[in-house]
């Protein structure tokens, strides 16, 4: 299995004390196929400017996440036969790139495959890495394990640089900047033989790929002979476009549903994980993705059955060569996001209902001042002297039954009316009554 570490091992050979690449070949070719001009460089003798640019491309072609932008494909049974795209790879690597019909053979094998509109430009390096051994605890021994002599191609476009103004020094003038045909980092590349456990495996090459969301499955079957593999971002893409055209139609946030989905899948993910931290198995296998984990997602959810068991057929035509690792997907950051969002709606909700019940106290203890206030004023002492100032007639009460007060001429007399209820309360003067119906 391909690890971090060995791609690292590699890469860290990539500098100028510890490079031992050999040669260097290259073809150069326009958006109509034709080879403009082929390179043949012993790479140890190039200027420092160009022998770092070009160790640059190399270490690009070697970037990336592991199962993502570089996967370890292995090679159809027919073609480690004689006259295979894998014998032929074991031949060029003899050859150290010495062999002229070899390489065109290469060129022209991309160049007929790799689906490209535009200029770029081929690279094929070749080197021989002396592994040294090393102990348990990592520490090298001057001692050679094996030799891996190995190729590493990068296939790079080729642009126009920029318009813009610049300094002409030709005629000593700011003017328009002259443009140049820029050679970009690698859209895609091979490593092969893959370098696995610190050692050579002639039966898997580890293809690179700049944008994930597309490996160029058909150049790695016609071009590399290999069986395509998805990268995770393509195993994501393509079953969350399968949930989403049977769910859409019936469920109004479909994109809710499909985090709500991917939650579930990661934590089936989690717990097998769990699971597997108390066996000791030599290569652990891989969580994958069976119609069976997708009906125990949508068990408890709102999706009728027609629609699971229709996401359930798509996902068996689409995955029938190799099923998706569950792990690839689930989108960790949006999971994180709609968490956070959760939390944060909670929180909203739980103040919003804080400051309804401060609100309803606040205004339940102004009702209770209010009566308490009514009801002092109305027992105490009358001062005789206090009472000059008085108005004839002076009336203390609730806000709600001030309301009722109604103001009535009868027979040419103006009268004040209070509304009374059964049993209602009245202090006048400091003399209590208790207004009961006329009939009890």
């Amino acid at each position: 299995m391909l690890r971090n570490k060995d791609i690292l091992e590699l890469k860290r050979r990539f500098k100028k004390e510890s490079c031992t690449i050999t040669k260097m070949c290259g073809c150069y070719v326009d958006a109509n196929k034709n080879k403009i001009v082929e390179l043949n460089e012993t790479f140890l003798n190039l200027e420092d400017e160009e022998f770092f640019k070009y160790l640059e491309i190399a270490k690009k072609a070697l970037s990336g996440t592991i199962g993502n932008n570089l996967l370890e494909l292995n090679f159809a049974k027919e073609e480690e036969e004689p006259g295979g795209k894998q014998q032929y790879l074991l031949g060029l690597r003899e050859s150290g790139l010495k062999n002229p019909d070899l390489l065109e053979h290469l060129y022209d094998m991309i160049i007929d495959n790799y689906d490209y509109v535009g200029n770029y430009l081929i690279l094929v390096f070749h080197d021989a890495y002396d592994v040294m051994t090393k102990t348990n605890d990592d520490l090298k021994i001057d001692e050679s394990e094996e030799v891996f002599t190995y190729l590493l191609c990068a296939i790079c476009p080729v642009n126009l640089s920029k318009p813009g103004l610049g300094y002409r020094a030709d005629l000593n003038r700011i003017g328009i900047r002259i443009q140049d045909w820029v050679v970009g980092a690698p859209d895609v590349g091979f490593l092969f033989p893959s370098f696995v456990e610190r050692s050579t495996d002639i039966h898997s090459l580890t293809y690179y790929v700049r944008d994930a969301k597309d490996s160029h499955r058909d150049f790695i079957e016609t071009a590399l002979g290999c069986g395509a593999k998805r990268t995770a971002t393509e195993e994501h893409n393509t079953f969350s476009s399968i949930v989403k055209t049977a769910i859409a139609p019936i469920i109004e946030n479909s994109d809710a549903m499909l985090i709500d989905i991917q939650e579930k899948l990661n934590d089936l993910a989690e717990e097998h994980d769990a699971a597997m931290e108390d066996l000791v198995l030599v290569e652990p296998e891989d969580f994958t993705l069976t119609t069976e984990i997708i009906k125990e997602v949508f068990a408890d959810s709102e999706i009728p059955d027609a629609a699971v068991m229709q996401i359930q057929n798509h996902f068996t035509e689409e995955f029938s060569d190799r099923p998706p690792i569950v792990k690839n997907l689930v989108n960790e950051k949006a999971i994180e996001k709609n968490n956070k969002e959760k939390k944060e709606i909670k929180l909203l909700e739980e103040v919003a209902t804080l400051k309804q019940e401060l609100k309803d106290t606040r205004q339940e203890n102004e009702e209770k001042t209010e009566q308490i206030e009514t009801l002092v004023k109305m027992e105490a002492p009358v001062d005789p002297e206090e009472a000059k100032n008085w108005a004839e007639v002076f009336l203390r009460m609730k806000p709600d039954k001030a309301e009722q007060i109604k103001y009535e001429t009868i027979d040419g007399q103006k009268y004040l009316m209070i509304p009374m209820e059964e049993n209602e309360h009245i202090n006048l003067n400091g003399v209590e009554k208790v207004y009961a119906d006329a009939h009890t």
